[in-house]
């Protein structure tokens, strides 16, 4: 049976990459066995302060954002998003959250946890932030979500104490940079070559991967 290697980045803040999960998760499962998909990650958010003083502090600041999360969010009814979002209990980075989940995806990679570990843990972070408003900056907040992820927390604690999760979010944001990454999400197909960036509906990211299964030998030689 044919695959398609898909890479998928974003940040765990991202509001795009919450609302577009839904649709990387009907992919997979319309798909099952024919797509391979391989989570990375960079920070849109890496400096939450920052980034609003410099790219919103002109448009209202964070006041602002909260503003454009919440429009964006009244159009879909799968996500439920807090009205005080960004204004209350705000994580200053997504890294430290980045950081827990790349430990994840290298136990799930060492086959020491479920496949589907990461993006249950990415989910359940998603909900704690935008839902519930928990600081998933926070040490403690993460370490709570991993145990109700029921997944494991000493393992996983490891992962980050040996320098082993800090090594694969360098390499993360590395290839990120390399490959000129600008947008969460945005996901990689064809080895590379196209790319879907933004908030992409279903039927197109579909027509890709349809595409890469059907004419696989096309999308090497086509020019």
């Amino acid at each position: 049976m044919a695959t398609v290697r898909v890479t998928h980045y974003s940040d765990i803040l991202c509001i795009w990459a919450y609302v577009c999960q839904i649709r990387v998760d009907e992919l997979q499962r319309n798909f099952a066995g024919q797509v391979e998909l391989n989570y990375c990650l960079f920070p849109v958010f890496g400096a939450t302060h920052e980034k609003f003083d410099s790219s919103w502090g002109s448009r209202g600041g964070v006041e602002a954002y909260n503003r454009h999360v919440l429009e964006i969010s009244q159009q879909f009814s799968h996500v439920s998003v807090h009205q005080d979002i960004w204004l209350k209990s705000a994580p200053h980075s997504s890294l430290p959250a980045h950081l827990h989940l790349l430990a994840t995806r290298l136990m799930v990679q060492e086959g020491k946890a479920p496949e589907d570990s990461f993006a249950r843990l990415a989910e359940k972070m998603r909900q704690a932030f935008f839902a519930e408003l928990q600081d998933i900056s926070n040490a403690d907040v993460l370490l709570a979500l991993i145990e109700q992820a029921e997944l494991p927390v000493n393992d996983i604690c490891q992962k980050i104490q040996s320098g082993q999760a800090y090594a694969a979010m360098a390499s993360d944001i590395q290839h990120a940079q390399n490959l000129s990454i600008r947008s969460s999400p945005t996901m990689l197909f064809n080895e590379d070559r196209q790319r879907l960036a933004g908030n992409v509906g279903y039927r197109i990211i579909e027509a890709n991967i349809r595409e890469l299964l059907e004419q696989p030998e096309a999308q090497q030689t086509w020019c």
